[in-house]
C-alpha cells in the first residue's frame, strides 16, 4: 500500500518512521511511502528517489506517456503507473482516503485495508499528522487536530493536484487516439452531436478506471479549509464521487464550501444524526464550534450535493465509522451503498426520492 504524508518522517523502517507532526519543511511537504505488511507488523520505505532516464522511457514506451526525458522524474510517476496499471489489470477502482481527528498511521492503514477487504478497491491514503500532536488527549488534542487540519489544508491541495496530473497524463494517450478516430469517422461530415456521442462512448470504454475521494470525519474540515487556498485543484473536476461521511465540520453554511466541489458523477454527504463522536465534538469550546455536517438534518442546501441520512438504519446505532465494521457486515444494504459509491457509481437507485430539503434514505 502507498501512503501520502506531510507527517513528519524520520528514517526507521517501521511505523515508526510517522511522526506526530508536521514535515518540519512545511506542512505542505508531501511524501510517498510504501508500506508492506509484515505478519502483524508493517515495513516501511520512502519512495523519493529520482527516476533513471532508462526507466524514464521505458514508462513512457509502456505507457504512452507525452512527456519530456530529458527532465527529471521521480518514483510518484512510476508508483502511478503501477496503481493505475493495476487497477486496469485487476478491473479496480481507486479511493483516496483522507481519515479524521485522532488517527495515528496504525488506524490509517488498518482502516484503509478494511476498506479494500469490503469493497474490493485499491485505497491510497493521505495522512496527516491527526494525532493531537501526540502528547495531548481530550479537548486540547482535539483543538490542536483541528489547528493541524488547517495546517495540512495547502498539502491537501498539493495531494489533488498530483492526483490530477497524473490522471490526465496516463489518460491522455487513449483521449488522444479517440479524437482521431472520431475526426476520420466523421469526415467530410457535419454532425457534431453524433461525433461527440462517439467520442464519450469510446472513451467510456477505453478509461474504466474511476478514482473517487473519501473525506471521513475531520478530513472533511481539512477539505473545506483546502478549498480556500489560491487556485485550489479540489474544486476542479478530479474525482468521480466525493464521499463527505460522518464531517466534524460546522453544519452551518456549509453549502459555500461544499459547492465549490465538481465530480463526474456526485458529491455525497452521509448522516448519522446518532453519531456518538459527533456529538461529542458539538461539545468542545470554542465560540465557532456550531452543529456537525454529519449528524445534523438541518439546513440541507447545497445544490451540488446528495444527502443520505443512515440514522435509522439497522447497525448504525452510534456509530462514526459506519462505512466499515458490523454496520456494514451486519446490514447488506448499507454495505451495498458504499460498494456502489466508493466505487465511482451513482447510489440513487438505491434511495428514496427526497422531497424538498429532506435527505435520502435507503429503501
Amino acid at each position: 500500500m502507498y501512503l501520502i504524508t506531510n507527517r513528519a518522517l524520520s528514517n526507521a523502517t517501521s511505523i515508526r518512521a510517522f511522526g506526530a507532526t508536521p514535515n518540519p519543511a512545511g506542512p505542505n511537504e508531501l511524501r510517498l511511502v510504501e508500506v508492506t505488511q509484515k505478519g502483524t507488523t508493517w515495513s516501511v520505505k520512502q519512495v523519493n528517489n529520482q527516476l533513471t532516464p532508462q526507466v524514464v522511457k521505458q514508462l513512457k514506451q509502456k505507457f504512452k506517456l507525452d512527456i519530456d526525458e530529458s527532465k527529471d522524474w521521480h518514483a510518484s510517476l512510476e508508483v502511478a503507473c503501477k496503481l493505475y496499471e493495476r487497477a486496469q489489470n485487476e478491473g479496480k477502482s481507486i479511493l483516496f482516503f483522507v481519515h479524521g481527528y485522532n488517527n495515528d498511521v496504525s488506524d490509517v492503514i488498518r482502516a484503509a485495508e478494511e476498506i479494500e477487504r469490503l469493497y474490493n478497491l485499491i485505497v491510497v491514503p493521505f495522512t496527516w499528522p491527526a494525532n493531537g500532536g501526540g502528547v495531548v488527549s481530550g479537548t486540547a488534542s482535539y483543538l490542536s487536530d483541528k489547528s493541524d487540519a488547517r495546517a495540512s489544508s495547502g498539502a491537501l491541495n498539493r495531494f489533488v493536484e498530483k492526483v490530477q496530473f497524473f490522471h490526465t497524463l496516463l489518460t491522455q494517450a487513449a483521449r488522444t487516439e479517440i479524437k482521431a478516430k472520431v475526426a476520420q469517422k466523421f469526415k467530410n461530415k457535419d454532425n457534431p452531436m453524433a461525433s461527440a456521442e462517439l467520442y464519450t462512448q469510446l472513451i467510456g470504454n477505453a478509461c474504466k478506471v474511476k478514482i473517487s475521494l473519501l473525506c471521513h470525519s475531520m478530513g472533511n474540515y481539512l477539505l473545506k479549509h483546502s478549498l480556500k487556498t489560491s487556485d485550489n485543484a479540489t474544486s476542479q473536476l478530479v474525482f468521480d464521487n466525493v464521499c463527505l461521511l460522518a464531517a466534524d465540520t460546522n453544519n452551518k453554511d456549509h453549502a459555500s464550501w461544499v459547492g465549490q466541489i465538481d465530480a463526474r458523477k456526485r458529491v455525497y454527504i452521509v448522516i448519522n444524526e446518532e453519531d456518538a463522536a459527533l456529538a461529542a465534538s458539538r461539545i468542545k469550546p470554542g465560540s465557532q464550534q456550531g452543529a456537525r455536517m454529519g449528524h445534523c438534518l438541518r439546513e440541507l442546501n447545497s445544490q451540488n450535493a446528495v444527502y443520505i441520512d443512515l440514522t435509522d438504519e439497522n447497525g448504525i446505532g452510534l456509530s462514526h465509522s459506519y462505512y466499515k465494521g458490523n454496520s456494514v457486515t451486519d446490514n447488506p444494504a448499507v454495505m451495498h451503498l458504499f460498494d456502489t459509491m466508493f466505487n465511482g457509481l451513482a447510489v440513487e437507485k438505491q434511495l428514496t426520492c427526497a422531497t424538498g430539503n429532506a435527505p435520502h434514505r435507503l429503501k
